[in-house]
């Protein structure tokens, strides 16, 4: 492990672990609306399920909730990509 740390040039090691510390960042990042996600498409299937009258509607606020949680994983996208430099 010395061997591979003495052959690096001086800053390489640190480009890495940026690279590394920012997929983390994101994965991390991506847990939440993934969760989210979830939650919102499970709550619209059981609310359709006990009123079918009301689909329409339950849908179309799925789908913007939908949007609403997948732009908060863009963002997080988006800020660790640029914090790597």
């Amino acid at each position: 492990m010395l061997n591979v740390l003495a052959e690096t040039a001086p800053g390489e090691m640190l480009e890495g672990l940026k690279a590394i510390g920012a997929g983390l960042g994101y994965g991390l990042a991506a847990i939440g609306p993934g969760i989210g996600i979830g939650t919102v498409v499970g709550n619209a299937i059981s609310s359709m399920a006990r009123q079918p009258e009301s689909a329409g509607m339950v849908r179309t606020t799925m789908f913007l909730g939908i949007a609403f949680t997948e732009a908060l994983a863009l963002i997080g996208f988006v800020v660790f990509i640029l914090l790597l430099p």
